[in-house]
């Protein structure tokens, strides 16, 4: 039985999954990182809610991963990302076979090793591409996004395959609205992908437009798996340690659903904006110039017998543009976020890529017999052929998504810590500043004496009610949400704790907001507030310098994120500042070490730093 197990085993199939797998293993960050990660593994810990949308099908997949019993939380949730990432390079390789079964019935006899081979490099080029990779080495939904698209598309091409052999099967139907409503509870960006779904099934028979039924139970099928949503409120109800928005009554629920704290303003565009927008889908980036050629030659392929995937794809690609340039018109500065929406349709680039590279090698094997395709050299030479692509895109990326030393995150939250006093409160302002310490001190029970108030959500009253030892008699709550700011909610907050605790402000907070009515003595990458101070200078504390973990701004790793490179720029104009201070109060030698310093953590401030320096005098 077993030897009969292991023939039916496709080990092509089999190293789609394992061999990204153990590359994402290999470069896994091994605890928080920046961005949103502290604060998705502190949801996923607790089983509650994170940023709107919520996420919460995200969040119970990965809840599981929280029970291995080796590494820190973080890096478990981060194994769960690499997981999902792994299967969804699976779906690449289900997709381009399912895609190629026709060609392969209809050419001439072909080894089996030859589209199985294509597949894999499809699979692999999807594994190594700029996108994916950089996902699925710390805690992100997209992989799993595109993974339930590659299992959507599947099962409408056998939906299709049935229906052309004169069989109903309605249930591939069923299944992919199923998965549709669930997927929405990963991210919503599984909506641009409906355009394309609904194509590949009236295309097949237009006559299907008036199956009423069928149609009713898809739709109940998909309101099955959107049921995911319910996640929110149920789980609110017990107040978990992270609990976004508190969705715990239907106008809550609806606030966090449908995105409603994040108003922004959009840019006036032009046509320069726009392309920047436009190229935020970037296949040469993620595939090669030579990826982007294969992906044409199997769009041209395809046309001739699959034209309705054909039609699909640009369908996916279109409505996606359509949605995330057209209508989210996002800020210069914040285009990179829109980058993580397209690797659904990053997986079915990598899937036409397939068809294009079988086409190609099936030209080039043509007047080659079928003895020869079957022998040793002919197979090694197909291999090598067909590994260039996925090799090549993997040596491209694999400096710069090599994260197994990234320790910036986690070293930035405990550093901070290490500059606070005993029972303090800390005001952050980016989310970056602010994730990492909510993952330290919620999940791995770091300090937790300290307060940890992050500004931007002052202003909402659920964020009030989260802090009843802080807020339950706070001025804060005689304001009323829609006018308050950010800026004034933190004028009140520190007034009120300043009396009482000592308080302290980041980084981004101590350069957001101006603090004249208070002195300011810095400590590291932390500034103590000081009452009444205002026009007074205060020497830095030069002592929590040497209490700090400098991983984090002395690797020399590859991976470098906009947040990681900030995160290591703040250590070191907290030394130039400290410098600079010391320099004006007379210290000249301490100020002119810290200066240096600043320059040996970050050399592009050595300009700056000569130029300070000629400025005190001092050589």
């Amino acid at each position: 039985m077993l030897s009969s197990f292991f023939r039916r085993v496709d080990p092509f199939a089999v190293l789609a999954v394992t061999v990204p797998l153990a590359i994402y293993l290999l470069t896994l960050a091994p605890s928080v990182t920046f961005f949103d990660s502290g604060e998705f593994i502190t949801a996923i810990h607790s089983l509650g809610t994170a940023h709107s949308p919520g996420y919460p099908f995200f969040v119970n997949y990965a809840k599981p991963f929280t029970w291995l019993p080796f590494g820190s939380i973080a890096f478990r949730v981060n194994v769960a990302t690499a997981v999902s990432a792994a299967v969804a390079c699976y779906g690449t390789y289900l997709l381009v076979r399912t895609m190629l079964a026709d060609e392969v019935a209809a050419g001439r006899a072909m080894p089996r090793y030859v589209a199985q081979g294509c597949a894999l490099a499809a699979a692999l080029a999807f594994a190594f591409s700029a996108r994916l990779w950089l996902q699925s080495n710390h805690d992100k939904p997209y992989p799993l996004v595109s993974f339930i698209v590659a299992v959507v598309f599947w099962a409408l091409l056998r939906f299709r395959a049935r229906y052309d052999k004169g069989e109903e099967c309605p249930h591939y139907v069923y299944l992919g609205a199923f998965l549709c409503g669930l997927a929405t509870g990963a991210h919503q960006t599984i909506v641009l992908m409906l355009p394309a779904f609904a194509w590949l099934i009236i295309s097949k028979d237009w006559r299907l437009l008036g199956r009423v039924k069928e149609f009713i139970i898809a739709v109940a099928f998909g309101l099955l798996g959107f049921a995911i949503q319910l996640h929110m409120p149920i789980r609110a109800l017990k107040n978990p340690l992270l609990n976004w928005g508190d969705p715990r009554t239907l106008d809550q629920f609806l606030w966090n659903l449908l995105r409603k704290g994040y108003p922004s303003e959009p840019p006036v565009r032009d046509l320069t904006l726009l392309w920047k927008q436009i190229c935020a889908y970037n296949v040469p980036r993620e595939f090669t110039w030579v990826g982007l050629g294969l992906l044409v030659l199997g769009l041209l392929v395809c046309l001739r017998g699959r034209r309705d995937e054909v039609i699909a794809y640009f369908l996916g690609v279109g409505t996606s543009l359509l949605v995330i340039v057209g209508y989210f018109n996002a800020q210069p500065d914040l285009i990179f976020l829109t980058e993580e929406f397209f690797t659904p349709l990053y997986l079915l680039s990598a899937v036409f890529i397939g068809v294009g590279l079988f086409a190609l090698l099936g030209r080039a094997l043509d007047s080659v017999s079928v003895e020869k395709l079957t022998s040793v050299p002919v197979k090694l030479l197909v291999g090598v052929f067909i590994l260039m692509l996925p090799t090549t895109i993997c040596a491209l990326n694999y400096y710069e998504n090599d994260q197994h030393e990234n320790y910036v995150a986690f070293d930035y939250g405990t550093n901070t810590f290490r500059s606070l006093p005993q029972g303090a409160v800390l005001f952050t302002w980016g989310d970056s500043g602010a994730f990492p310490l909510w993952y330290l001190q919620g999940v791995e029970r770091m300090r937790e004496d300290l307060d940890l108030l992050h500004t931007p959500h002052l202003v909402f009253r659920w964020y009030l009610d989260a802090f009843p030892h802080l807020f339950s008699q706070s001025v804060l709550r005689a304001v009323p949400e829609a006018t308050q700011s950010a800026e004034s909610a933190l004028k009140m907050a520190v007034s009120e704790q300043i009396v009482r605790r000592p308080v302290f402000i980041d980084f981004s907070t101590r350069y957001s907001l101006p603090f004249a009515e208070y002195g300011m003595q810095q400590r590291g990458i932390g500034y103590q507030l000081v009452r009444g101070g205002g026009s007074t200078f205060y020497p830095p504390d030069l002592s929590v310098w040497g209490v700090y973990n400098s991983r984090g701004f002395t690797s020399q790793m590859g991976f470098r994120d906009l947040d990681t490179g900030k995160a290591i720029l703040i250590y070191a104009m907290g030394r130039l500042e400290g410098g600079e201070t010391l320099l004006r109060m007379g210290y000249r030698s301490q100020g002119a070490e810290e200066l240096r310093l600043a320059a040996a953590i970050a050399p592009e401030l050595r300009g700056q730093v000569e130029q300070m320096l000629g400025a005190f005098g001092v050589r």
